[in-house]
C-alpha cells in the first residue's frame, strides 16, 4: 500500500509539473515571439592562447618552482624577440546529419570569417558526416567554395567519417587531412522507397494520383509502380551520380574517378593511397601544429533556440530522471 501511495503521489506531481510547464511555455513563447527574432550568436575563441595556458599549467605542475620561473623568463624573452604571427587560422566544425542542417551555422561562420580574413590566412573545417540529401550537401559544399573563391586556403580534417555528401564537401578543400581509420568515400547515390500498393489492393483501398507531366511522379509509396517509372527513376539516380563524379573530378583531377566512384568506402590510409586524401593525421595534431606558426581562432555560430524548446528540453530531462527512478522502484518491487 505504501508503494501505491508513493506512485499516486508521483503521478499527481507529474501532472502538476506538466500543467506548470504548459502555462510557462504558452506565456513566454508569446512574449518571445514579439521581442525575439531568433538570431543566433557568434562565439570566437583563440585556441593558440588556450594551448599556451594549458602548457604553462602542465609545466607548473611538473616542474619545481625555480625551474618553472626560469623557464617562464626564458619564454618571455623569446616572445619579445619574435614578431606577432602574420596570419590567422580559423577553425570551424561541421557535424552533418541527413538534411545537412548544420549548413545554416556554417554559412554564418564563413560569412564572419570572410569579413576579416586575407589570402595569407587559412580556414580549417573539422568535418564529420556520413552524407544525406543531395541538395543539402550541395549547398554545404558551395559554402566551402566561397572560401576558395576569395583565394583563402581551405583544409578539411576528417577524424571519423566523410562519406557521400560528406566527401562532396571535403573534396572542395585544397588539402584533405584524415585520421588513419577515418571512413572516406562512398561516391555514389542511393534511394529507397517502400511501396504498400499490394496491401492496399488486398484490402480494396483505392489510391488516386493525378499528375501533369509524364514523369512528375516516377515511383510512389501508395500507387502501383510501372516499369517505365522505375526506369526513369534509375536514370535520375545515374544522372545525379554523374554530377557527383564531375564535382569530385573537378576538385581532385588527379583521381581515377571511375576507380573510386563505385560507392565504396575506404579507411584513411587506404584513401591516401587512392588520392582521396592528402595527409594522414588527426585534426587535433593538425590544429596544434598550426598554433606554432599562426594565431588559431575557433569560430562557432550557435543558433538561438525558442524559449519553448529550451524549457521543453529541461522539463523532459526532469521527467526522464523521475521516470527512471520510478521504473527502478517498480522493478525492485517486483523482484527483477
Amino acid at each position: 500500500m505504501e508503494f501505491l501511495s508513493d506512485y499516486a503521489g508521483f503521478l499527481i506531481r507529474l501532472l502538476s509539473i506538466a500543467l506548470v510547464i504548459v502555462l510557462i511555455l504558452s506565456s513566454l513563447a508569446s512574449i518571445k515571439s514579439k521581442n525575439h527574432k531568433g538570431k543566433g550568436s557568434l562565439q570566437v575563441a583563440e585556441i593558440s592562447e588556450e594551448v599556451q595556458q594549458t602548457k604553462r599549467h602542465m609545466q607548473q605542475e611538473l616542474l619545481d618552482k625555480k625551474t618553472f620561473k626560469a623557464l617562464q623568463k626564458s619564454e618571455k624573452r623569446s616572445k619579445k624577440q619574435k614578431s606577432s604571427p602574420s596570419r590567422n587560422v580559423f577553425v570551424v566544425e561541421f557535424d552533418g546529419d541527413i538534411q545537412a542542417s548544420a549548413t545554416d551555422s556554417l554559412r554564418e561562420e564563413i560569412s564572419a570569417i570572410l569579413s576579416v580574413a586575407s589570402t595569407a590566412d587559412e580556414v580549417v573545417v573539422k568535418l564529420e558526416s556520413g552524407g544525406g540529401v543531395v541538395h543539402g550537401y550541395g549547398l554545404a559544399a558551395s559554402q566551402l567554395q566561397r572560401i576558395k573563391d576569395k583565394g583563402i586556403g581551405l583544409t578539411v580534417c576528417i577524424d571519423k567519417v566523410a562519406a557521400s555528401g560528406g566527401y562532396m564537401m571535403a573534396c572542395v578543400a585544397d588539402k584533405v587531412v584524415a585520421a588513419p581509420f577515418a571512413i572516406v568515400g562512398s561516391i555514389g547515390v542511393v534511394a529507397q522507397i517502400p511501396n504498400i500498393h499490394r496491401l492496399l489492393d488486398k484490402n480494396d483501398i483505392d489510391v488516386e494520383l493525378h499528375t501533369a507531366g509524364q514523369f512528375k511522379r516516377t515511383l510512389t509509396v501508395l500507387g502501383e509502380n510501372t516499369e517505365e517509372g522505375r526506369e526513369k527513376f534509375k536514370q535520375d539516380l545515374e544522372r545525379t551520380h554523374e554530377l557527383f563524379k564531375r564535382h569530385v573530378a573537378l576538385h581532385r583531377p588527379a583521381l581515377d574517378i571511375d576507380e573510386i566512384a563505385t560507392g565504396e568506402v575506404w579507411y584513411g590510409s587506404e584513401a591516401k593511397d587512392l588520392g582521396l586524401v592528402d595527409v594522414i593525421q588527426t585534426s587535433d595534431d593538425y590544429v596544434l601544429d598550426r598554433c606554432v606558426e599562426a594565431k588559431v581562432i575557433q569560430v562557432n555560430y550557435r543558433k538561438a533556440r525558442p524559449v519553448s524548446e529550451r524549457l521543453g528540453l529541461s522539463a523532459m530531462a526532469v521527467l526522464e530522471e523521475r521516470a527512471r527512478y520510478w521504473i527502478g522502484k517498480i522493478m525492485q518491487h517486483r523482484g527483477f
